[in-house]
């Protein structure tokens, strides 16, 4: 319309980075970081940003430079996430579970200038640095990261500091504190690159934008209802999709990040009760370390506290036992490609009066598109036709909207493949529920054919958390000669408890189809990544290597 101007007045660029920023004047001296006896405020925690950016762009770092970081979460994991793309640079934060020969595959990859190391991860680290130095590749410059919280164990295992390395809290001094923010010239400039979990393939460098970011950070803070100055607990690794945005999301709202360097069920009961935590998150793996924590690591709950679940389908037995401890856990679905959560299953009133297993099943539906993205649907992957809502037609979970990914980094084919037909094709197989909420049947590479029949592992394994002695379990095909494929269950039994294959196989006969429960059994402990997902294409070359079913229906391993 004639009058329009877009100038700088009316059009700034998306970017999380002003949520520091106005943080650090409305909760100025509000604590925004705890590690132990470690605390800083929001007014501390801009200056350090600022200081670090300062120095790593003093130390050879430029707009578009990669960045790396290989820690927990710590503070100076919490800091990088401003740090950096104030700096205008690239945030790459590692998976902590990876090995040298992986690190340095993506170092190599992602051409990261800079790396910045835990102690306690630093023989990994230099483990891959060796690596590298064989391939000819420039090395990044190493900054060590050391216990900050002096009351802390340390594990001394990565001997002296190599010459050359640099400090964190030396270069977090060698900074100014009036230097210039780098701001992003466009919004869809990059801000971080997150390579996926590895769950089914090698990881692929996921790139995310500055606007998409933003908008995905006060889209899980509105999801996981998070007032001003929440209290949250980091149990979601924040190398995972940026700690599914809430890095910034918290810094939107001026919350208090209470750091974990390990995950235990007795460190999330007593921070929840030191800290009076009011939100936290975790995969379903974190759900059920909540509820099978032993009495004594327990502790009441001194307020309501909320969970947002995601990363796999949450057992709805798990989602029963979590409300009976008071916890309200709202129910997310993502993927790295969609900066995390992407769905939430919002809760509706009139469920409540629902019987309790009722509820928890309608609870690990993955729901419906949160506020940021524009769209979810699953669709027929052939026609593009949206399924019908029947609750039993399958197709593949797709999603449109702000908060998908930019591209696949130096892989124009695979990112192609991924947007083919207009919409970003996830891989996970789901239906489509009569009032529009979808839910998750498997991932397409996961799904059992038997028979010409398609078996959905994930109400098998729904069935398998329900029996008593069953704390863990995952299902896959097995190789069949007559069937062609047949399901095989991986399970790990509780403490004290006891189950034959036998007993668990008639357990899921008489709550599935017949053609639907295990033929075998196999009592194994589960390969997880650090985020918790089960590594099924493990299980899947254990089960193949196992050969046809034979008349043994039980293994341990």
């Amino acid at each position: 319309m004639e009058g329009m101007i877009r100038c700088s007045a009316n059009h700034v660029p998306l970017s999380p980075i002003s949520f520091l920023e106005r943080s650090a004047s409305v909760y100025r001296d509000r604590v925004a970081i705890v590690y132990g006896r470690v605390k800083f405020t929001w007014r501390d925690t801009l200056e350090r940003c600022t200081r670090l950016a300062s120095a790593i762009t003093h130390l050879g770092i430029s707009r578009g430079d990669v960045v790396a970081a290989l820690a927990p979460n710590i503070p100076a994991m919490y800091e990088l996430h401003f740090g950096v793309p104030m700096a205008g640079a690239v945030l790459c934060t590692l998976n902590i579970r990876h090995d040298s020969a992986m690190v340095s595959t993506l170092l190599k990859h992602s051409e990261a200038k800079m790396i910045f190391v835990d102690y306690q991860l630093l023989d990994t680290a230099r483990g891959a640095l060796e690596i590298l130095s064989k391939t000819r590749t420039k090395l990044p410059r190493l900054v060590l990261i050391p216990e900050c919280d002096k009351l802390q164990p340390t594990i001394s295992n990565s001997g002296p500091t190599a010459a050359g390395d640099l400090e964190y809290e030396t270069l977090i001094a060698m900074g100014k504190t009036d230097f210039d923010i780098r701001w992003p010239n466009d919004e869809w400039d990059p801000i971080a690159l997150n390579y996926t979990s590895g769950t089914t393939s090698r990881p692929k460098g996921v790139i995310y934008s500055h606007r998409g970011a933003h908008l995905n950070s006060l889209a899980a803070v509105l999801l996981n209802e998070m007032g001003s100055m929440p209290v949250y607990l980091w149990t979601v690794p924040m190398f995972h999709c940026n700690g599914w945005c809430l890095t910034w999301g918290v810094a939107a709202q001026g919350g208090t990040n209470v750091c974990l360097r390990n995950v235990t069920a007795k460190g999330i009961f007593d921070s929840i009760s030191q800290h009076r935590v009011t939100h936290l998150g975790g995969a379903p793996t974190v759900l059920n370390m909540i509820v099978n924590a032993p009495v004594g690591d327990q502790r009441p709950l001194p307020g309501r506290v909320a969970m947002m679940t995601g990363g796999a389908p949450p057992p709805p037995q798990v989602l029963f036992k979590m409300k009976e401890l008071g916890f309200r856990v709202t129910h997310s679905y993502g993927l790295t490609e969609t900066y995390g959560p992407g769905t939430v299953c919002t809760w509706k009133p009139e469920w409540d009066l629902l019987p309790p297993d009722k509820q928890a099943k309608i609870n690990a539906r993955q729901g419906l598109h949160h506020l940021g993205m524009e769209e979810v649907d699953i669709k027929d992957p052939v026609t593009m036709k949206s399924v019908p809502p029947d609750a039993k037609t399958i197709g593949e979970a797709m999603f449109r909207g702000n908060t998908v990914m930019n591209g696949y980094l130096k892989d124009i084919k695979a990112t192609e493949e991924s947007f083919k037909g207009g919409w970003f094709r996830s891989g996970d197989l789901g239906v489509k529920h009569p009032d529009g909420y979808i839910e998750l049947k498997d991932r397409s590479k996961d799904i059992i054919i038997s028979g010409g029949e398609n078996i959905s592992t994930i109400e098998i394994e729904a069935v398998l958390f329900s029996h008593p002695a069953i704390l863990e379990a995952a299902v896959v095909g097995k190789p069949d000669d007559h069937w062609g494929e047949t399901p095989c269950a991986f399970v790990k039994l509780k403490e004290g408890c006891n189950a034959n294959a036998n007993e668990i196989i008639k357990f899921c006969r008489d709550k599935l189809p017949h053609y639907m429960a295990p033929k075998t059994v196999v009592f194994y402990d589960l390969p997880k990544t650090s985020t918790g997902k089960t590594q099924k294409y493990i299980l899947k070359e254990k089960a193949k290597a196992m050969g046809s079913l034979s008349k043994r229906s039980s293994s341990k391993m």
